[in-house]
């Protein structure tokens, strides 16, 4: 399929159309598609027909459109977050265990937080995050984790931009942010009320490759008016854990 008359190439209109379906929407018609797309109607119908007939995409029996169990299994083969969420999840489930709210991990892609896995207790409190959902870096304890261990070059250009509120306590100063950061490389954690939702807390701890770069942020989501603090020790442990399994994986 060659180019189109704008240049762009078949495979950014493929992502395009692909990005067109989220966790809260995922059946649709080629006509909403390609609404949402931007792309002409002639030219997302071949699409859609096209990514129907090699597994990308599935049609139901109203015509409508939802994402392919085809393009489920080739986004696990050799994924990284698959990997990491593997040797996370035992973990997780400890830290669920004794927190029995929320607990999520979380890694950083395309200057955004995307969470990979999040186990909720069925009483747990508010939590607005899913699993393949994003935050901006700068709203969320796991976010602010991800942003505090990553390069000067990602700072600047998170904190440059325009930083939109979640929640009436989302800071949005580049000012207070770099405090934050700062506090969050010496401590080694976060404790974040407020940023999501006002009505719970984010605890949040960096997760590590053997004793190096931080790969992910693991991070727990309590009602505001839970001791929050007490969470750090185990979240810690068991970011300690992950490490070593990850260095095990290498093995």
């Amino acid at each position: 399929m060659a180019n189109s008359r704008s240049g762009e190439g078949v495979t950014e209109r493929i992502v395009r159309v692909l990005e067109t379906f989220s966790t809260d929407r995922t059946l649709q018609t080629a006509a909403e598609i390609g609404r949402r797309a931007n792309l002409p109607s002639s030219t997302v119908h071949r699409m859609v027909a096209d990514l129907v007939e090699c597994g990308l995409l599935e049609r139901d029996e109203d015509e409508q459109v939802r994402l392919g169990m085809r393009l489920w299994e080739l986004a696990l083969r050799g994924s990284h977050a698959l990997r990491l969420r593997q040797a996370a999840l035992p973990f997780m489930e400890g830290v669920q265990n004794r927190i029995r709210e929320h607990t999520q991990l979380a890694v950083l892609e395309n200057d955004e937080t995307l969470f990979i896995e999040r186990l909720s207790h069925p009483n747990a409190g508010a939590n607005i995050t899913r699993v393949a959902g994003r935050l901006p870096l700068h709203a969320s304890s796991s976010g602010l984790v991800l942003l505090a261990y990553g390069s000067e070059e990602l700072q600047e250009r998170v904190l440059a931009k325009q930083l939109r509120s979640l929640s009436p306590e989302t800071v949005t100063s580049p000012a207070q942010l770099y405090d934050i950061l700062a506090s969050i490389r010496r401590d080694g954690f976060v404790v974040a009320p407020g940023t999501v939702e006002t009505v719970s807390t984010g605890v949040a701890v960096p997760v590590r490759e053997g004793r190096g770069q931080v790969v992910a942020a693991l991070s727990v989501v309590l009602p505001r008016d839970a001791p929050a603090r007490s969470a750090v020790g185990v979240l810690r442990a068991a970011a300690s854990g992950i490490s070593a399994a990850i260095s095990a994986q290498r093995l």
